[in-house]
C-alpha cells in the first residue's frame, strides 16, 4: 500500500525525470539546429567556392565577390586581378554585394579593347559612374569628360601640342630643368654619400616641367634641399583617396563624405590644397595678362593662356572652375605618368644590367658620330641633341618594355550606353561598367608569349629599329579617339631624362628596399625608390665610343 510520503517521493522522481528529459530534448533540439546551420554553411561555402571555377572568384550570398576583393586589396591588387584574368581567358564578371555599385566586367582581351576604344567608341564613354567618383578631384577636365566637353578640350589641346612653338617650349624647358636642376641635385647626393628617393626627384622634375609648358609657371619644386611643395603631397593623397571610391559601394563612400570620416576626410583636405594651387596659378596668370599688350599675349604658348582666350558655348570666357579642372587634369597627365614610368624603368634597369650596358653603348655610339668627337674634342658637359634622342631605338624599346610591365595607369573605366556584345562573346547590358586591365595585359601569355613576365626590350626591335605595337595590345597610352595627345612628348621627356642620368651615373637600388605598387589613379611606388648613385669614369665611357 502506497503511503502519502511514498506518493510524494514518486511524484518528485517523475518531475525530476521529466525535467531532465525536457532538458535533454531541448539540448538535442539545439544540437540539431547547430547541425542544420553548420550543414547550411558548408553547403553555401561549397557552392560559393564552386563558382570560382566558373566565374573566377567565389560568389557569396549577399556579399558577392566582395570578400575576395578585400583580400586582393591587402596584397598587390594588380597581380591579384591578373591571376584571375589569366584563369578566365582574359575576361570575367565581378559581382559585388546586393544593391551595390561594384558590379562590372573586367577584361584584358585586345579584341575587346579595340571594340570599346575604337570600333564602338561612342557606345563606351567614361560614363556617369566614373565622373561621379572623380568629380571632386578632376571636375569636368579631359580625363573624366565625355561628348562636347571632352571634344572641345581635346581639339584645343591637340592644336597646341602639334604647334612648332609648343614643341620648342617643351624641349627648351626640359633641357633647362635636367641640366640646371636634376643633375645638380643628383650630383649633390653623391657628394654627401646619401641615398635619394629617385621617384620623388622625378616627380619634382615632371611637375616643374608640366607647370612650365601647361601654365607658363615655374613652381621650383626640383631644387637643392627638395623644398616642400604642399600641392604635390595634396595631389598624390587626393589621387589615392579617389581610387578607393572605386572599390567600395557608392552609398558607403558618400556616407563617409557626409560624415567627413576615413578616406573621404583625407580627400576633402587634399582637394583643398589642390584647389589653392590651381586658383593661385589662374589668378597670377590673369593678372599677368591684364598687364600685357596683345602682341605679347599672342606669343605665349602655354595651354592655360590659350584656354583663357577661348569662349564657352554661350560666348562667355571659361569660368575659373573650368580653368581649374584644366589645370588639374593636365598635371595628372604630365606629372605622374612620365615620372612613375621612369621610376619603374630604373628599378628594372637595376635588375637587368645587360640592358643598361646596351643602352649606354647605343648612346655613346650615337654621340660618337659627332664631328667634334671624331676629332677627339672634349664633350663635357655633354648635352644630348633632340635628333640624337630620337635615334635611340633601344632606349625607346626599354622604356616601352617598362611601360608594358608597369603602365602608369594600370586600369581604366568605361560604361555601356546601349546593349552590346564583346568580340569574345561577353554580353554587355546598358549601364554595365567595364574595367580594362592594362597592367594585366602586359602579363598575358596569349598576348606577349611565354616570356611575358620578363623584361626584354628586344621584343620591340625589328632589325635593330624600334617597332611599335597595336594600341589595343599595348595600351599604356590608351587608344582610338582618346589616344594620349602627349605620347610623343612623354617619350621624348623620358628618353632625355633617362639618357642624361644613365650617361653620367650607375643607379643602384638600396639593398632590401621594398618595391610595391601603390593603389592610386597612377601606379606610384608605394615606398618610393631609394637609390645610390655612382659616377661613371671617363674611361668607362670611352670603351663605348665608336671613333672612326
Amino acid at each position: 500500500m502506497n503511503t502519502p510520503s511514498n506518493l510524494t517521493s514518486s511524484f518528485n522522481d517523475e518531475v525530476v525525470a521529466g525535467y531532465f528529459t525536457f532538458r535533454w530534448l531541448f539540448f538535442l533540439q539545439d544540437f540539431q539546429i547547430l547541425e542544420l546551420l553548420l550543414a547550411l554553411f558548408v553547403f553555401v561555402a561549397i557552392h560559393s567556392l564552386r563558382q570560382k571555377k566558373l566565374q573566377g572568384l567565389p560568389v557569396w550570398p549577399v556579399l558577392g565577390m566582395l570578400p575576395s576583393l578585400a583580400v586582393g586589396l591587402r596584397a598587390n591588387m594588380y597581380d591579384w586581378l591578373t591571376d584571375i584574368l589569366r584563369h578566365q581567358n582574359g575576361t570575367f564578371r565581378f559581382k559585388g554585394p546586393l544593391f551595390s555599385s561594384l558590379n562590372c566586367v573586367v577584361t584584358s582581351d585586345p579584341r575587346n579593347l579595340e571594340h570599346l576604344l575604337k570600333s564602338k567608341f561612342p557606345n563606351f564613354p567614361k560614363g556617369p559612374y566614373f565622373r561621379d567618383n572623380v568629380r571632386d578631384l578632376l571636375g569636368d577636365g579631359i580625363f573624366s569628360a565625355d561628348d562636347d566637353t571632352w571634344q572641345r578640350q581635346r581639339k584645343t589641346a591637340s592644336i597646341e601640342f602639334h604647334s612648332a612653338k609648343f614643341r620648342q617650349l617643351t624641349t627648351e624647358s626640359l633641357l633647362e630643368l635636367v641640366h640646371s636642376r636634376l643633375l645638380p641635385v643628383l650630383e649633390n647626393s653623391i657628394k654627401q654619400s646619401i641615398p635619394v628617393d629617385l621617384q620623388d626627384i622625378l616627380l619634382r622634375l615632371t611637375f616643374d616641367n608640366v607647370c612650365m609648358i601647361a601654365f607658363g609657371a615655374d613652381p621650383g619644386c626640383l631644387n637643392p634641399g627638395s623644398p616642400e611643395i604642399p600641392f604635390a603631397r595634396a595631389f598624390e593623397d587626393a589621387t589615392e583617396a579617389t581610387v578607393f571610391r572605386f572599390v567600395m559601394p557608392t552609398c558607403v563612400w558618400k556616407a563617409m563624405r557626409h560624415f567627413n570620416v576615413g578616406t573621404e576626410k583625407k580627400l576633402k583636405m587634399s582637394i583643398k590644397g589642390v584647389d589653392e594651387f590651381a586658383d593661385d596659378v589662374i589668378r597670377t596668370r590673369k593678372n599677368e595678362l591684364s598687364l600685357q599688350c596683345d602682341d605679347i599675349k599672342k606669343q605665349r604658348s602655354d595651354l592655360l593662356t590659350v584656354f583663357m582666350g577661348l569662349k564657352d558655348e554661350d560666348g562667355q570666357p571659361f569660368s575659373d572652375k573650368f580653368l581649374r579642372d584644366i589645370c588639374v587634369n593636365f598635371i595628372l597627365a604630365g606629372r605622374d605618368t612620365s615620372s612613375v614610368a621612369l621610376s619603374w624603368f630604373f628599378w628594372l634597369l637595376d635588375q637587368n644590367p645587360a640592358v643598361e650596358e646596351r643602352i649606354l653603348a647605343e648612346m655613346c655610339g650615337i654621340v660618337g658620330e659627332r664631328e667634334e668627337v671624331k676629332r677627339g674634342e672634349s664633350q663635357s658637359p655633354l648635352i644630348f641633341r633632340a635628333e640624337e634622342i630620337k635615334m635611340m631605338d633601344y632606349l625607346h624599346a626599354a622604356l616601352s618594355e617598362a611601360l608594358r610591365l608597369y603602365p602608369s595607369v594600370p586600369v581604366d573605366h568605361k560604361e555601356v550606353v546601349e546593349d552590346d556584345v564583346f568580340p569574345d562573346g561577353t554580353v554587355l547590358k546598358k549601364g554595365t561598367k567595364v574595367i580594362y586591365a592594362i597592367y594585366a595585359m602586359g602579363r598575358m601569355e596569349g598576348i606577349w608569349g611565354n616570356d611575358c613576365r620578363e623584361f626584354k626590350p628586344e621584343r620591340w626591335l625589328r632589325d635593330g629599329r624600334f617597332m611599335s605595337e597595336s594600341a589595343y595590345k599595348f595600351t599604356a597610352f590608351n587608344g582610338g579617339p582618346r589616344l594620349c595627345l602627349g605620347k610623343d612628348f612623354a617619350y621624348y621627356q623620358m628618353k632625355f631624362a633617362a639618357a642624361s642620368i644613365i650617361y653620367r651615373y650607375r643607379v643602384k637600388v638600396v639593398e632590401n628596399h621594398p618595391v610595391l605598387p601603390k593603389l592610386a589613379l597612377t601606379m606610384y611606388m608605394k615606398h618610393g625608390l631609394k637609390v645610390n648613385l655612382h659616377r661613371r669614369d671617363e674611361s668607362e665611357l670611352q670603351k663605348y665610343f665608336k671613333i672612326k
